[in-house]
């Protein structure tokens, strides 16, 4: 049963972008398909910040559905934009060997070693299609290779040849002008922003190839060695007799361009005539796209030279990381969606960009930061159950856990996803102690299957495998740490005795929290119950220097996982043994 937003159209972002595309739909295009669109370049790992590229259109496509309109999203897959450069760090590849495909389509570029796939193109695609689907994206995928090779856009190729000297006086306006001084910036431009152009080809291309026989918006792939490195030598309007050389290897030929498949438009014009070509209302573009003489502001004038009208083009900002590398198409190590989503659910990362206006950065966590992520994500899902959720919020939560076509596959039991974590790090792979542990939690409502807490519990378990370094993990003693026991002085053993006399009343999550806060408080003379107002400052200092004790007889450490879980996950007889009872 489809999700409806709850009186949300004049609240969010993204309602507002919906009533102006179809206003804007109805004006261009009256009773068809609302058209959106996005482009992917798949020239390596389709990374988050390229996604957004793909979400923001998303979003403003559902809601047109849910409103009981057609709609299509688009996504154009620039799998024939040349190879430009061999990325680091990709299993399978090494920098020699692909080098010598620089220059050709990415659909004739070999698949990394031990791909499943036939090509560069394919290889990288099928990872975004992937999670594109455990999104719930809806979309009609377009390869740029097919509809250039199958002559497709052949009128339109013609077209922009007999209209060449149009399109090269459009062009000529920002190739005079002189760039502007560059500001001083309070954060340097990350590379994935001056790089997310691959995203979508603009950094592939040039404007056209301009020498003694003028300026030509088509480079044609070699003949001989598949390259892009072509000059066009002349070019005839009437019998459409196109001559080009190859600087790589010399290759000469004369084709007929009307019949002629193995070239394709340059970017700045390919684009705008895929506007007119599709009829598209709605495509956002990149920081990159939307500077002076950028290709969207280009392409704004030469897509009248097709017949057709510049998109509405929200710009989107940059998508940051914590606790990975910054994003960058050419470092190995890139975070995709399809690492995203082995340690988080896709409800929460629809969230993140759902929640945010297209022209506000935000960050995906990798670190411990995740873990107050899902504490946000958690608090909102209680506010909307109990209808104390303000509007805008409704909405992005809406969004994020389903689409006009359903709600996506969610947790049963959405259990914290730091105790989860805890108990994923303390149990180490054994899914049995994982149980025992997680039906402690809330003896009254015990789990009673590991699969009540899964997906998430299986997200939160990759993250402490793939994320946490081996030096935090947490390793439970073996045997008491009997020199340090010996130590203590007569008010730490008095606080480790009302621990231990309170365990078996208190084994629960809820509990065991009451019950360690409450220790230092009794030491002090207050009540177990007492709020942190009624208490003076230096019990806090009381109750982080029992928690290091703890910590050390049970970890051998300063920290770890929160103590309730902990004391839950290495159980009642061990806690006692460890804390020399």
């Amino acid at each position: 049963m489809p999700i409806v937003a709850q009186s949300t159209e004049t609240t969010d972002w993204v309602s507002r972008f919906a009533d102006e595309v179809i206003e804007e739909s109805e004006r261009r295009a009256p009773g068809k398909p609302v058209v959106v669109a996005s482009g992917l370049s798949p020239s390596g790992p389709i990374h988050l910040g390229n996604l957004r590229e793909v979400m923001t259109p998303h979003l403003v496509a559902d809601e047109i559905r849910r409103r009981g309109r057609e709609v299509r999203h688009l996504i154009s897959w620039d799998d024939y934009d040349r190879y430009r450069k061999v990325p680091k760090g990709i299993a399978g590849v090494d920098e020699e060997t692909w080098s010598e495909h620089i220059g050709k389509p990415l659909t004739s570029v070999p698949a990394p070693k031990g791909s499943a796939y036939p090509n560069w193109a394919e290889h990288f695609k099928a990872a975004m299609v992937e999670s594109l689907a455990e999104l719930g994206v809806e979309f009609d995928g377009i390869s740029q290779t097919e509809q250039y090779t199958s002559g497709v856009y052949r009128e339109q190729i013609l077209h922009a040849m007999k209209h060449r000297g149009d399109i090269d006086a459009i062009l000529a306006q920002y190739r005079t002008k002189k760039a502007p001084a560059k500001k001083q910036q309070q954060k340097p431009v990350d590379e994935a922003e001056l790089e997310a152009a691959e995203g979508s080809g603009a950094a592939a291309e040039d404007d056209g190839s301009s020498g003694s026989a003028g300026y030509f918006p088509y480079k044609p792939y070699c003949g001989n060695c598949e390259k892009d490195l072509t000059t066009v030598t002349s070019y005839d309007d009437d019998t459409t007799e196109l001559s080009y050389t190859c600087d790589a290897c010399g290759f000469a030929e004369t084709v007929r361009l009307e019949e002629f498949n193995r070239g394709k438009l340059v970017w700045k014009v390919d684009w705008p005539m895929r506007w007119a070509y599709e009829g598209v209302i709605f495509e956002p573009s990149g920081v990159d796209h939307s500077s002076p003489g950028s290709s969207f502001q280009v392409g704004g004038q030469i897509v009248g030279i097709f017949g057709g009208k510049q998109p509405i083009g929200p710009m989107y900002a940059f998508v940051g990381i914590s606790g990975m590398a910054k994003m960058s198409s050419s470092r190995g190590g890139v975070p995709t969606p399809a690492d995203a989503l082995k340690i988080m659910e896709p409800q929460l990362l629809r969230w993140l960009y759902a929640r945010r206006r297209p022209n506000q950065s935000f960050k995906i966590a990798f670190d411990q930061e995740i873990q107050r992520l899902y504490d946000e994500w958690d608090k909102l899902d209680a506010k909307v159950a109990d209808g104390s959720a303000l509007p805008a919020d409704v909405a992005a939560y809406s969004r994020a856990v389903g689409t006009a076509a359903g709600e996506l596959p969610r947790t049963p039991r959405p259990l914290p996803y730091r105790t989860l974590a805890s108990v994923a790090d303390i149990t180490a792979g054994h899914q049995d102690q994982a149980l025992r542990i997680l039906s402690e939690l809330d003896p009254e409502n015990p789990l009673s299957d590991l699969d009540e807490a899964r997906p998430r519990y299986d997200k939160a378990e990759a993250w402490i495998n793939t994320h946490v370094p081996a030096d935090q993990r947490t390793i439970v003693r073996d045997e008491p740490d009997t020199e340090l026991l010996k130590s203590l002085d007569e008010a730490s053993r008095q606080s480790l005795r009302l621990l231990l006399d309170g365990l078996a009343e208190h084994w629960s999550l809820d509990g065991l929290t009451h019950l360690v806060y409450g220790v230092p408080k009794v030491q002090a003379g207050f009540s177990a119950d007492a709020t942190p107002k009624e208490l003076p400052p230096e019990i806090k200092t009381a109750q982080r220097s029992f928690f290091a004790l703890l910590y050390h007889l049970l970890v051998g450490r300063d920290t770890g996982p929160r103590l309730p879980t902990l004391l839950l996950a290495v159980g009642q007889e061990r806690v006692r043994t460890l804390l020399g009872a």
